[in-house]
């Protein structure tokens, strides 16, 4: 990991004051919404992602930060519709917006900061940009609507599961990593390689991101423990429990959740069930697996310092503990 913290720290402060200037042009009812969100942290994993693969394929102008920001704006956009949806009470270690500035102006917010996404990605006039942008929303739009519907009626139905991470999460990513090999002018070989990448660390991304949620306190992810849980959300970490537990008490389990009537007495056990169990480990061993292919996409490319710094950046997602 000795080039990739340096690298970020010298990246980073431009990306972070860039999107301060763009939250700043919004309209008052929603700017400290964004402004919010934006500031709350997060580690700009797809910017970086985005201006990492366009200079790994040659790209020395300094006008990426339209399109690697436009990625950043919207997963924020995606995380302040999710809390008002999830009714979450935290995002970062703060109090989630919705809670703070009230439900009508953080949609609204969200909604803006897709808008300006798009707007952003707009300003090359380069339409396979504003396509892999349209593309990148409306998958991530579906996944989420995917995880809505499992919630509803769930089931220890893993490729259900798969499908969804890799819409809510892995898609976003996936276009980051596209974006910067369009911005560059890769071949269509280069860009579905740097795709490819991005859909495998995406994943493992939201592996570990479940994993976390049942294995590290508040005080180190920013959310509640065992928030997933109690929302009546299907990851990884259950559904391995509920598969080597029996039938019957899977049943009652997945009753519950569906019901919404799941005790605070109930998560307890299921958290320390968990963790007895070892489900969070073995959930990072299958996003490990995910690292792997990530990595292997790599293999086309020219050595040079980019290239090893997404090498350490995908070995990172599997030792984040936030």
């Amino acid at each position: 990991m000795d080039q990739l913290l340096p690298y970020f720290q010298r990246e980073l402060p431009g990306i972070n004051d860039f999107l301060e200037h763009e939250a700043d042009q919004l309209n008052g009812l929603v700017r400290d919404v964004a402004k919010h969100i934006i500031g709350s942290g997060g580690k700009r994993i797809r910017p970086m992602l985005t201006l990492l693969f366009a200079r790994a394929l040659g790209y020395d102008r300094d006008d990426y930060l339209d399109i690697a920001c436009a990625l950043e704006l919207l997963h924020s956009a995606t995380l302040l519709h999710d809390d008002y949806l999830d009714d979450a009470e935290l995002r970062r270690g703060r109090d989630a917006a919705h809670l703070v500035f009230g439900r009508t102006e953080t949609i609204l917010a969200g909604d803006a900061l897709l808008a300006l996404a798009n707007a952003m990605g707009a300003r090359y006039g380069n339409p396979r940009l504003s396509w892999l942008l349209a593309k990148g929303i409306m998958e991530t739009a579906v996944g989420e609507i995917e995880e809505i519907e499992f919630s509803r009626n769930p089931s220890l139905d893993r490729e259900t599961y798969m499908r969804i991470i890799i819409g809510k999460t892995a898609r976003l990513i996936e276009c980051a990593c596209r974006c910067g090999a369009a911005l560059a002018g890769g071949t269509p070989e280069q860009e579905d390689a740097a795709g490819e990448f991005g859909l495998n660390v995406g994943i493992a991304f939201q592996l570990v991101d479940d994993a976390l949620d049942y294995a590290s306190p508040t005080s180190e992810t920013g959310k509640p423990e065992g928030g997933d849980l109690r929302e009546g959300k299907i990851t990884l970490p259950l559904i391995l429990l509920m598969e080597e537990g029996d039938e019957a008490g899977a049943e009652v389990l997945l009753e519950a959740l569906k019901e919404g009537s799941l005790s605070e007495a109930q998560s307890r056990d299921v958290l320390e069930q968990v963790r007895e169990g070892g489900y969070s480990e073995k959930t990072r061993e299958e996003a490990a697996r995910y690292i792997e292919k990530a990595k292997a996409c790599l293999d086309g490319y020219e050595p040079g310092d980019e290239l090893t710094v997404l090498r350490q950046a995908a070995d990172f997602v599997l030792t984040r503990t936030k």
